[in-house]
C-alpha cells in the first residue's frame, strides 16, 4: 500500500492542482523519474492486487490514464493506456468504489470516460461528471463530448496516432483553443 499512498499523495496532496492538466516539461520529467517504473508496471497488468480497495484502483487509473499523458507527452503512447484505464474505471463503478471517494478524487476516477473517443461512453461520462458535484468538470465533459459528436474522434491525436485528419479537422484544428 505504500505505493499506492506515494501516487495519491502525490496527486492530491504534494502538488498543485494547477498542475493536473497543464503541459510543463518539468512536471512531465518528475513523473517519468519517479513513477515511470510503476507506470510500466501498471501497463503490464502488475498492480491488480491494488484493485482490492478503491484508493488503489484510483491510483492504478491515476497512474495509467494521467501519467501516461506526462510520461508519452506529444507521443502516441500517451493514449496508449487507455482502454485499460476506462475498463478500471468501469469496474470500480460496478463496485460502487467511486461513493467511496472525495469529489476530486471521483474526477479522477471518471477521466477515463472523457478520455474515450466513444459517443457511448460520453454519454455516461456525462452522467458521471454531471452528477459528481464539480460544475468545471461537467462544462470540460460537454466540450469533449461536442468533439466526439462531431468527428466521432479527437482530431487532435490523429497526427501523434499516425491517422489522416478531414478537412472538417483540420479547419476545427486551426481555431485557437481546439485542442486540450
Amino acid at each position: 500500500m505504500d505505493k499506492v499512498n506515494s501516487v495519491i499523495d502525490f496527486w492530491f496532496k504534494e502538488i498543485d492542482p494547477t498542475q493536473w492538466f497543464k503541459k510543463d516539461l518539468q512536471f512531465d520529467l518528475l513523473i517519468t523519474s519517479r513513477f515511470g517504473k510503476l507506470h510500466r508496471q501498471a501497463v503490464a497488468g502488475e498492480l491488480w492486487l491494488w484493485r482490492q480497495s478503491p484508493q488503489g484502483r484510483l491510483a492504478e487509473i491515476i497512474v495509467l490514464d494521467q501519467f501516461s499523458r506526462n510520461i508519452y507527452r506529444d507521443k502516441a503512447n500517451a493514449f496508449s493506456a487507455d482502454p485499460m484505464s476506462l475498463a478500471l474505471a468501469q469496474e470500480a463503478l460496478s463496485r460502487s468504489d467511486d461513493t467511496l471517494l472525495t469529489a476530486v478524487e471521483r474526477t479522477f476516477l471518471y477521466m477515463p470516460y472523457m478520455h474515450s473517443e466513444s459517443l457511448e461512453i460520453h454519454q455516461q461520462a456525462l452522467k458521471l461528471f454531471k452528477n459528481n458535484g464539480l460544475e468545471s468538470n461537467y462544462q470540460f465533459e460537454l466540450k469533449h463530448l461536442k468533439i466526439i459528436e462531431e468527428f466521432g474522434r479527437y482530431p487532435h491525436r490523429n497526427s501523434l496516432l499516425n491517422r489522416d485528419s478531414t478537412a472538417e479537422e483540420l479547419a476545427f484544428l486551426s481555431q485557437p483553443g481546439s485542442s486540450f
